[in-house]
């Protein structure tokens, strides 16, 4: 049975909520889809509360590949890459593992949880400082396998993560939303709760790796952090926060137990702030956020850190398990459908685990000797703080070959944006990072976060484009989200951690058939080739006329094996780069990805 959206709302919620309990959707799903948002100035100032839900270790393509309408495996403009261990041509889609012998050329494979279930609860893959550094490899991204393990290829189909896709169709999927930095859970963590790794090494920076912070061991023997965060900030300007968690069960995912701020409080220490520990270090766990919502105290500000089951990391939790918990933060927030019509839910994934994403992430020019002035490419844009020239205190794999590169973006992970402003099954495309969700919450509230860099800044969305608050209730649409309960029991009963069996067919995955809506982007790019036969010199010209900037990725496909130039180049701004005729006798073939796969191939 369906459910018609327009009746549901000319019958108003109660009549809504009888149709779709009658079609077996959980009442709090219900409500989520059939509660309009509540318009007053038709603009960003309608949305009061803003609640933030950040999940474990998937990539884009892991979740999200096969769907239609989405930047994914039907990817028009993959990356070249070096050649195979068959020595032809390919691109970023065929992988090569060099570790085994002979080499093996490996692409995205199903991991299909109808003929085996037990993947559903698959073994995680390597997830640290080196090997993402090895696995991107300054945007060569030829060998992913090799650092991330042959399982890191692995991905769901709809019919294996039946929730997120529904969730996706029915409210908002960004398809340009990156981690923050090439590593793992807590540094990305801190870019979402301060902005900032602290790349200076001012206040216990800077930070690539994890630490332990546990609250109940003594300061010394870790780094600990000493930099303001983006609460403490919004505290100061008087907005309302909070952290609703289960303290001893969090998973290590709350990264402000590592700020001394956030420490001496813990320890009521003379002079430290109790706010701190009571909203930031105190259990208020999901039915705690259904009674604040019930009686009138949500925050305008939430974090949500999930349980270990609820985390969705490979291991201890499942996408299964993982869509059961983001079930119950939306029945949560439903409680009261004069709340969530004036509320936005985020959720987004700290890093990718190990899981392939086949998009360069967006980055500073890379360190390179070979090219004119020592990196490859350049910026308009200041890339101060985005380069890592110090050794991070407590690290021990970041060894002095890391030096001087930059921290990120990261692959791409999936990010939901759900309210009543963003139902429609939307994609959104602009170039987005951990930094973006507090660049909303400035444009919300008003309260500025200084650690953000300028290039940051620059080049990631702010996410206003992900909504529409002048007409949110015109949209005509259909969904209906599954329920979670029985395949999370299943996933939780599951007693091991398989490595699933390589298909022996490597060829690309098929993509779903299909488009699906688009939100507006702000880019107006242009890139132009210039030959000067006399001078046996190519010019390429990167232009930006609309309100992002944009990093161009430049593949010389005569010279796969050589670092790849970026151009990061401001709103408004213009930038060249040189290529050398005469050492290729005359020849040249370059090959330039902009956002949202935008592409140029300049060859003669």
């Amino acid at each position: 049975m369906s459910v018609d959206r327009r009746s549901l709302l000319a019958g108003g919620l109660a009549g809504g909520l009888g149709a779709a309990l009658a079609a077996g959707l959980p009442a709090s799903l219900a409500r989520a889809l059939s509660i309009p948002a509540d318009v007053r100035k038709g603009t960003i100032e309608d949305v009061a509360h803003v609640v933030i839900l950040m999940q474990e270790n998937r990539s884009f393509d892991h979740y999200f590949g096969a769907m239609a309408g989405v930047r994914g495996f039907g990817d028009a403009h993959p990356i070249p890459v070096a050649v195979g261990s068959d020595g032809a041509p390919r691109d970023v889609w065929t992988q090569t593992d060099r570790t085994v012998q002979p080499p093996a050329d490996i692409s995205p494979f199903h991991l299909s949880t109808e003929a085996n279930f037990d993947l559903m609860r698959m073994e995680g893959t390597p997830h640290h400082w080196p090997d993402a550094q090895a696995a991107w490899d300054q945007g060569r991204m030829a060998h992913w396998p090799e650092a991330k393990t042959q399982r890191a290829l692995g991905f769901y189909r709809r019919e294996d993560i039946p929730f997120q896709y529904a969730m996706a169709e029915a409210f908002t999927l960004c398809d340009a939303y990156h981690c923050s930095v090439q590593t793992g859970t807590n540094t990305n963590r801190l870019f979402l709760f301060s902005g900032t790794n602290d790349p200076h090494g001012l206040a216990g920076g800077p930070v690539v790796d994890n630490v332990d912070d546990d609250l109940n061991k003594p300061d010394d023997g870790q780094p600990r952090y000493d930099w303001t965060t983006y609460a403490e900030r919004l505290q100061a300007a008087g907005i309302d926060w909070r952290h609703y968690q289960n303290l001893a069960d969090n998973f290590g995912d709350n990264p402000v137990q590592n700020f001394m701020a956030y420490r001496r409080a813990w320890r009521d220490e003379p002079g430290s702030d109790p706010a701190l520990k009571d909203r930031a270090l105190s259990t208020r766990d999901l039915d705690q956020l259904k009674a604040d919502v019930l009686g009138g105290r949500l925050p305008q500000v939430s974090w949500i850190i999930g349980t270990a089951e609820g985390s969705e990391h490979p291991g201890p939790s499942s996408p299964a398990q993982g869509a059961d918990y983001m079930a119950r933060v939306i029945d949560a927030l439903t409680a009261d459908p004069a709340v969530w019509a004036r509320t936005v839910l985020f959720i987004n994934f700290d890093e990718n685990d190990g899981f392939f994403d086949h998009v360069p992430p967006p980055a500073p020019p890379s360190p390179d000797p070979q090219a004119p002035g020592g990196f490859a490419g350049a910026s308009t844009v200041s890339t101060a703080g985005e380069y890592h020239r110090l050794p991070a205190p407590g690290a021990d794999g970041d060894t002095a070959e890391f030096r001087g590169r930059p921290y990120g973006l990261g692959p791409r992970v999936p990010m939901y944006v759900l309210s009543p402003w963003s139902r429609g099954g939307w994609v959104h495309s602009e170039v987005a990072d951990h930094t973006s969700v507090i660049r909303f919450l400035e444009r919300r509230f008003g309260v500025m976060e200084p650690n953000i860099s300028a290039w940051r800044r620059a080049v990631c969305s702010d996410l206003t484009t992900a909504f529409d608050f002048a007409t949110p209730n015109d949209t005509d649409f259909t969904r209906l989200l599954p329920d979670t309960t029985d395949a999370r029991l299943r996933a939780a009963a599951i007693p091991h951690q398989p490595t699933p069996v390589l298909p022996a067919d490597h060829s690309r995955p098929p993509q779903e058939p299909g488009e699906r809506p688009a939100r507006p982007t702000r880019y107006r790019l242009q890139a132009t080739c210039d030959v000067n036969a006399d001078r046996s010199e190519a010019t390429l010209t990167f232009s930006v006329q609309g309100e992002l900037a944009a990093v161009f990725h430049v593949y010389d496909r005569l010279h796969l094996d050589r670092v790849p130039r970026r151009y990061t180049v401001g709103a408004g701004e213009s930038l060249t780069g040189v290529w050398a005729l005469a050492p290729d006798g005359g020849r040249y073939d370059l090959w330039v990805l902009g956002p949202s796969g935008r592409v140029g191939h300049f060859v003669g």
